[in-house]
């Protein structure tokens, strides 16, 4: 007698949450790891890609911190809170269940915004909770919160088609 409602499937396939939440991981452990933020920032890129590829270190990570007095956790709480939120919301967004239209339009939309979102809310409370926040500087990071998570969100919203709903 099966206790949950879970649909069975054949393919080894994870959920849509989990494999958004596994891209999401991926994007900001790669892209915002100190090796990718180096070369970015030192490399001469100009145009639209050299814009994006950039874009994509928004979410930088350190493994140590800068100033002593702010530690580890103040320099990665935006990273953190991006992976917490987006793992949250792909949760929470099952828009293929509900939707009208049921397939793989809903699935990557939702996805897609799930990580807009998530970087936006990273984006105010890290500079909210940050050393020295400002509302002013947070609302200023929400909107490039919200940037990177509109350019970048595609990437986890075509992850997420990956699993099932």
């Amino acid at each position: 007698m099966a206790l949950t409602n879970r649909p069975r499937t054949v393919s080894g396939y994870g959920t849509a949450a989990g494999t958004g939440a596994l891209a999401a991981l991926l994007l900001v452990g790669v892209c915002g790891s100190p090796l990718y933020v180096g070369w970015v920032q030192d490399t001469d890129l100009n145009g639209a890609g050299g814009w994006f590829l950039r874009l994509l270190a928004w979410p930088a990570w350190q493994l140590h911190a800068d100033d002593p007095s702010q530690g580890v956790l103040a320099t990665d709480l935006r990273a953190a809170l991006l992976l917490i939120l987006a793992a949250a919301l792909l949760y929470l967004l099952p828009a293929a269940q509900v939707a009208r239209v049921q397939g793989g339009v809903s699935q990557f939309l939702s996805g897609w915004a799930a990580y807009i979102l998530a970087a936006g809310f990273a984006a105010l409370l890290s500079a909210l909770l940050g050393p020295a926040g400002s509302l002013l500087a947070a609302f200023q990071g929400t909107g490039t919160g919200v940037t990177y998570g509109f350019f970048a969100g595609w990437i986890i919203g075509l992850a997420s088609l990956g699993g099932r709903a």
